[in-house]
């Protein structure tokens, strides 16, 4: 491919003519920043490297720990933190936890070693209210600035940064007695993670305050955080006789959906689900999922920009930031029985 026909496809993805592309790669003066920022965007977007005289120095690493990412969840929050760090000119370093892979202890210590200005944890340990939080004591004890996505404890002085869980839990319960619904059941993961014992007790609020129903332990179901998690619980609900089910993931509601139909019951005609995310793909799925979105793109930029306040030397702070989430409603959850009243 000749040189011409790179500056026209460059000149045309960023808006600009070739000559103001021809400018930017020879680093002459006389072009703004946002317009040289525009090229820099094009010649990233298509693959191109950038020319060594005009690469960035990065201002430095920051370290991102998060789940595996099967759940789509994952890697869209991993992209949106990148994308904020990237933006403030810091080289994100991604690691994965895998089931049988390297523990969150082993990540740290390497993200420690390489020298990172700071670390910004994804649903890690400090989501675990049986883990041990002294590995984050001890990073704060050094003045390492870490950020701590979806979880909460108060021994860690350090920002959290989480969706208001509880208030997710009412908002989907609200939306299936507002449809008819009164055995609605609750599907989660593990009764040790702090997002976990959040959305029991907006539930149980929610429950008791829309239906007057207080006795709500056998409409929860614990499980695992995945398609095959619910699946199981969804199996135990529907056998109490649930015709609402809400998910703590959107995993979980696609395998609520699953046994559903195992037992020939249709979505949403006489079974409504609601997962919780709005992960990725979702609306696609058949049906299109009814969900309660978790605000990820908020989150990651307040993760981001309360890390790099850190760095920048302000004192850190124990703070818990709380993000609304939405009732997104799709294809999954309809109207409740009809009662003879």
């Amino acid at each position: 491919m000749n040189g011409h026909a790179r500056l026209a496809d460059i000149a045309a993805q960023a808006g600009v003519s070739e000559a103001t592309v021809s400018r930017v790669l020879n680093g002459k003066p006389g072009v703004s920043a946002a317009t040289r920022q525009a090229v820099m965007t094009a010649l990233d977007l298509m693959g191109y490297e950038r020319p060594p005289r005009l690469r960035q120095r990065s201002n430095g690493l920051v370290g991102l720990v998060i789940p595996e990412l099967d759940n789509p969840i994952f890697p869209a929050f991993a992209q949106a933190i990148e994308k904020a760090l990237t933006q403030h000119g810091y080289t994100p370093v991604l690691c994965t936890q895998m089931p049988g892979g390297a523990p969150e202890d082993e990540f740290t210590e390497i993200l420690v070693d390489r020298g990172v200005n700071g670390i910004v944890f994804v649903s890690g340990l400090h989501a675990d209210t049986t883990a041990r939080m002294d590995r984050y004591t001890r990073l704060t004890d050094r003045g390492l600035p870490i950020v701590l996505v979806d979880g909460y404890s108060d021994q860690i002085d350090a920002p959290f940064i989480s969706p208001d869980d509880r208030l997710a839990a009412r908002l989907a319960v609200q939306h299936l007695v507002d449809l008819g619904h009164e055995r609605i059941g609750l599907a989660l993961g593990p009764r040790r993670f702090v997002p976990v014992i959040r959305k029991i007790e907006g539930y149980r609020q929610a429950m008791a305050q829309l239906l007057g129903a207080i006795e709500v332990d056998d409409l929860i179901a614990h499980s695992l955080f995945s398609v095959e998690g619910g699946q199981a619980a969804a199996a135990q609900l529907l056998a109490r006789g649930c015709t609402g089910i809400v998910c703590a993931s959107d995993l979980m509601a696609l395998g609520a959906i699953r046994a559903c139909r195992e037992r020939g019951l249709s979505v949403p005609g006489e079974v409504s689900v609601v997962g919780f995310d709005d992960s990725p793909l979702i609306a696609f799925t058949d049906p299109p999922l009814t969900t309660v979105r978790k605000p990820i793109g908020a989150m990651a930029s307040a993760a981001v920009q309360t890390l790099l306040e850190e760095v920048n030397g302000a004192p850190a702070r124990h703070v818990e930031l709380v993000f609304q989430p939405e009732l997104v409603v799709r294809g999954s959850t309809g109207s409740g029985p009809l009662v003879n009243r």
